[in-house]
C-alpha cells in the first residue's frame, strides 16, 4: 500500500497517511486538524500564483519543488517534461509546483528571480536550495533526494 508522510499545518506533527484513505478526511493523530491530503490525489505538477504562494508553497504539507518559469523560454520549455515527469514519480512525497514568472510578479521578485527556469526547493516553508538553468533530471532527482 502507498502511504505519504504529512506534516499538520496545525501542530506540525507527522502524520501517515495511506493513498486510498487520502480523499476520506484524513486527520492529524495528534491535534485531530484535517490534512492536505491533495498532493496523494493529484498527478501533475501544481499551478501556483502570487494569490496562493503562502498557502500552497510555504504552507504545504511536504518538501516543494517549484518551478519558476515563463511561456517564451526555450530552457523552460525544455524542463518543463521533466518536472512533469517528477510530479509523478513523486506523488504524495513532494509537492512539485510551477510558477509562471510572468503572471505573478509579486513572488518572482520576493525570491530574485533573474533567470529562468529556476528551481527552488522549500521544506517546511522554509527556502532551502535554488537551482539555476536547465537541469537534467538525474540532477534535479539527486538534489531532492534528501526530502524522499
Amino acid at each position: 500500500m502507498n502511504t505519504s508522510i504529512l506534516y499538520c499545518g496545525s501542530c506540525g506533527a507527522r502524520n501517515r497517511v495511506p493513498w486510498n484513505k487520502a480523499d476520506a478526511g484524513a486527520k492529524c493523530g495528534k491535534c485531530a486538524a484535517r490534512l492536505d491530503t491533495r498532493d496523494l490525489l493529484t498527478q501533475g505538477p501544481m499551478a501556483i500564483t502570487d494569490t496562493s504562494f503562502q498557502n500552497q508553497v510555504l504552507g504545504a504539507p511536504l518538501p516543494v519543488l517549484l518551478d519558476c518559469w515563463a511561456p517564451w523560454c526555450g530552457a523552460c520549455r525544455t524542463v518543463g517534461p521533466v518536472i512533469d515527469e517528477l510530479a509523478g514519480l513523486w506523488r504524495g512525497k513532494i509537492r512539485v509546483a510551477k510558477l509562471n514568472v510572468d503572471q505573478n510578479p509579486q513572488t518572482a521578485a520576493r525570491f530574485q528571480i533573474r533567470s529562468i527556469p529556476t528551481l527552488l526547493i522549500f521544506d517546511r516553508g522554509r527556502l532551502v536550495e535554488t537551482l539555476l538553468g536547465a537541469l537534467p533530471k538525474d540532477q534535479i532527482a539527486r538534489k531532492m533526494a534528501p526530502y524522499l
